[in-house]
Formats: structure tokens, sequence, C-alpha cells
């Protein structure tokens, strides 16, 4: 069973290696795992026993993991309070634009990886023609009535003055470059299905139902889709994000579900997205501190 922090093998004996493991981080002072055990177990030190079942209760799905994947989403992004990007993003100024702009930039480069990926490593038709439509609207779109999504990101930049030569020239920082080594890493060590929650977890931040399934905000006020005050291109691209994701993060996860053939497989599948949602957390808060040095 994988580890949901350094997503390496615990043994197979399931909960009862996966806690021993977890004991053992804990006992070495190793803070992502101390950090995922206080999140999710709570902060009280527990006896083996008692923390294999409090990690049981974390993976429970009640048979339906579809749910139990946006559940996590939401605890981990819009919940107590929404993460601070979010908030940022509900009427955004320039500087949460350029943070934006700057770093997902890299992000989208990664994630067309990530689908060529799951397509190259499947047989299985519906996920490849799934992947390949996301691999066509995130890059290649259908000129020139239908942008890419990567294009209209150039243009929102543009917008407030970024050129996209710069966009390109611009390293991604340091928090960014490391949840991308990740997603690389699990694209390349970790079956196409868990690839496939990992990247497609991410687009639920989007999705604009997310309210109805729990959350206390959406990712944007769309309020602002009609506010004048916003460059046309600004408006663009995040109707088009919204407009994109209303059912296609879903769809992932009902292949996700349909394909996800026995426990052993879905106990993976549940390790990578607590990995993923971590990682979105921390990726986001590269996009705030991205936007700090706008203007310098």
């Amino acid at each position: 069973m994988k580890c949901p922090v350094c997503l390496g093998n615990s043994g197979d004996k399931g909960f009862a290696d996966l806690a021993a493991h977890m004991l053992q981080n804990a006992e070495r002072s190793d803070s992502e795992h101390v950090m995922w055990l206080n999140r999710y177990t709570g902060r009280e030190m527990m006896g083996l026993g008692e923390l294999e079942s409090a990690i049981a209760r974390c993976y429970e799905t009640r048979g339906d993991l579809k749910r139990w994947i946006v559940n996590r989403l939401i605890e981990r992004i819009y919940t107590n309070p929404p993460h601070p990007f979010i908030q940022r993003l509900q009427h955004p100024d320039r500087k949460t634009i350029y943070g934006y702009v700057m770093e997902h930039h890299h992000f989208l480069v990664q994630w067309v990886r990530s689908c060529a990926s799951v397509i190259s490593r499947t047989d299985l038709e519906d996920v490849q023609m799934y992947e390949i439509d996301n691999i066509v609207s995130e890059f290649r779109g259908n000129p020139p009535d239908q942008p890419s999504h990567h294009e209209l990101l150039l243009r929102m930049g543009e917008s407030i003055g970024i050129d996209r030569r710069v966009v390109y020239a611009t390293a991604p920082l340091p928090a960014t470059a490391n949840c991308l080594a990740w997603w690389k890493r699990i694209a390349n060590e970790c079956s196409w299905i868990e690839t496939m929650a990992a990247m497609h977890t991410l687009e639920l931040t989007a999705n604009p139902d997310i309210k109805k399934m729990g959350s206390s905000m959406t990712y944007f006020d769309p309020a602002i889709l009609d506010d004048d005050s916003y460059p046309d291109a600004v408006r663009n691209f995040l109707y088009e994000g919204y407009r994109a994701d209303a059912g296609h993060s879903m769809e992932a996860l009902e292949l996700i579900e349909k394909h996800c053939d026995n426990d052993a497989l879905r106990l993976d599948i549940q390790s990578v997205v607590y990995k993923t949602v971590k990682l979105l957390d921390d990726y986001l808060m590269a996009r705030l501190e991205r936007g700090e040095q706008f203007g310098n």
C-alpha cells in the first residue's frame, strides 16, 4: 500500500504496515509525515493498533470513490477557511493574475505530459479519447475560433502587461518546481489510473458546481465574468476554465471509478489523491508568492 506522504510502498499488509511506516517516520520527526498525521488523525500520540484504525477511517469510501475524492479536495482547498489563493481569486487584482499566469504556464506543460503518460500506458479507448481531448483543449485548441487554454492564459497575461516571452523565459518558483517534479514522478512511476486521479482531482477546483458538492465558495466569483472593469482576456480565460470543468472533471472521476477493479488499487489511488491535494495546496501558495513580485 502506498504512503499518502512519500508514495513509498509501506508493505503488503495494508493499514497495519502503513501505520507502522507512519510511526517510524514520526519518531524520526519527519515533518511531512507528522503533518499528515496531525491533519488527518489528530495531534495525540497513538499506539500502532489505534493508529491503524484511525488511518483506515481516512480511507473509508462507503462504496463511493468519486465522492471520497471530491471530499478530499474540498476539505483541503475550500474549508476552514478556503485557501488564500482562492480567496484572492474571488475578485483578483493584478498581483493575483500575474502570479496565476507566471506559474500556471509551467503547470500546463506538465499537465499535458501527464495526460500523454496516461494515453501511452493504457489500451482503454474511453480513457485515451478523454485524455486526447484534454491535450487538444489545453494546448492546441481549435484556432482561430477556439484558442487553447494555454493561449488564453498567455493573453490574460498580456492584458496586464506581461509579454509571453517573459512567461516562457521565467523559471517556476521552487515550490512550483517541487510540485511539478512530484507530478512528473507520479506519471513516470505510478499506474495510469493513479496518474489520472492525481491530475484530474486538481480540475475539481474550478468546477462551477463545487458549492453544490459542499464547498463554501466557487473558484472565483462568477459575477466578475460580467464585470467590465476586468480585461476581456481575463474574463475569457476564467470563463473557459469554468465552462470546461463543469462536467469534465467529474467525467474523469467516473472513468477512474469504472476502471478501478480491486481494493488494493483503490487504496493506492486514494493515497495518490491525498498527495496531489497537498501538492495543489503548495502550488496555489506559489501563485501568491509569485504575485508579490509583480512590478519588482
